[in-house]
């Protein structure tokens, strides 16, 4: 098994396609969780595309996919971001949580 950390930027490339192209199957045949499944795989695959050192501790991002919500960033690990997800009412939830950093938009200016 290969380590999605150990690829070329064009074999990340390649897996990105090849998992678009599988989630399309899945659904026209309306198999929606292997929809999800694979959808999850562009996500991460696309996290080792961006720049983790971008993502500071403290800060405020869009999330996408989410406009409910933000996330404030706790550390970075890897291509993950850990800290708390903010409803537009501006409170934090308790509950701590990754978000591959692919998922994370545009910085929120507070």
């Amino acid at each position: 098994m290969v380590r999605y950390s150990d690829l070329t930027t064009e074999q990340l490339r390649s897996e990105i396609e090849k998992y678009k192209k599988e989630a399309q199957k899945a659904e026209q045949v309306g198999n929606i969780s292997e929809v999800a499944i694979n959808e999850r795989k562009v996500q991460m695959l696309m996290s080792y595309m961006a720049y983790p050192e971008d993502y500071k501790p403290g800060e405020v991002y869009e999330i996408r996919l989410d406009p409910g919500y933000t996330f404030k960033v706790n550390y970075v690990d890897g291509v993950m971001a850990w800290g708390h997800r903010v409803n537009l009412l501006k409170e934090t939830l308790e509950k701590e949580e990754a978000l591959p950093i692919s998922l994370l938009g545009e910085k929120i200016e507070e």
